[in-house]
């Protein structure tokens, strides 16, 4: 059976980069499955992009996603790109197609889940409420406030180090512009953007912060995105203080909330405790695959 594939749509504008999306349909139009390219165009990442692919159940060992995945890997070598990167759960299908082309396993990734139904919530409080000598809790939905601008920025380098195994992210650059644009792009899908971050009371500067991400109408699950605290700051429970401090948050405000989603890399074995004691529980392993072009 003849499998068509689309040409690219449009570059589709993000706050980080450009979006091609490609679909494959048999000969009647029917749709049997879609891959996305992300081009990243920020500073310290033009050499990337990121690769998304999925396939109908029943088109699967079809050739349709080996066209879609030819097609996506010649725009990212025609764009100039040294590298794909794209994800795949332990011991899928997605996986073993995503070895037999080429790609390779870059990080291991425990993804994991915080059933707010069953969790320890006095615990939690308590956590949350314990105080940290030198420090204060601040907490904000959605673009973060003037007054805390410029310092919150300066603590994304937080993550600089954050591991991140073989995978040749490169450097991603924040400024205040794009701690903008990322709150408007969540804003703009419905969801809320929470922030808690833990200021050093001598300077009024933030040590560290934690993001969750909770959908539309507070329902299903809401998603973490990034927890981490600048290394001056390190060795002193503000990770689990912070985030102790968002699920009790969350959980006040977002009442029919299900659960909190978490994933984190193997080798960030400190964050994988702080998750461990706070009760989250894993669901599931993934790795990112890189494709050198």
């Amino acid at each position: 059976m003849t499998i068509r594939i689309t040409a690219p749509t449009a570059p589709e504008e993000t706050s980080s980069g450009r979006r091609l999306a490609w679909q494959a349909c048999d000969p009647d139009g029917s749709p049997l499955g879609h891959a996305c390219l992300h081009l990243f165009t920020k500073h310290g990442q033009r050499h990337l992009a990121e690769l998304d692919i999925e396939v109908q159940l029943a088109a699967r060992r079809r050739q349709a996603g080996s066209l879609l995945l030819d097609a996506a890997v010649a725009a990212a070598r025609q764009d100039g790109r040294s590298s794909v990167v794209t994800q795949a759960e332990t011991g899928s299908p997605g996986a073993a197609f995503l070895t037999a082309r080429g790609f390779r396993a870059a990080l291991a990734l425990t993804y994991a889940r915080l059933p707010l139904a069953t969790a320890d919530h006095p615990a939690l409080t308590a956590l949350a409420r314990t105080p940290h000598a030198g420090y204060e809790l601040a907490a904000w939905d959605g673009t973060v406030p003037d007054e805390l601008a410029d310092t919150f920025v300066a603590s994304r380098r937080a993550m600089d180090d954050m591991p991140m195994g073989a995978v040749d992210y490169g450097t991603v650059v924040w400024d205040l512009d794009r701690v903008r644009a990322a709150a408007a792009a969540v804003a703009a899908r419905g969801d809320v953007l929470h922030t808690v971050a833990a200021v050093d009371r001598s300077d009024g500067s933030i040590a560290g912060f934690t993001e969750l991400v909770v959908p539309a109408g507070g329902t299903g699950d809401a998603q973490h995105y990034g927890t981490a605290v600048l290394p001056e700051h390190r060795g002193r429970g503000l990770a689990r203080w912070m985030k102790a401090a968002s699920i009790v948050q969350a959980r006040e405000r977002h009442p029919r909330l299900g659960g909190l989603l978490t994933d984190t890399a193997d080798n960030n074995p400190h964050m994988r405790r702080v998750n461990d004691e706070l009760g989250y529980l894993p669901t599931h392993t993934a790795h990112e695959y890189q494709l050198a072009l």
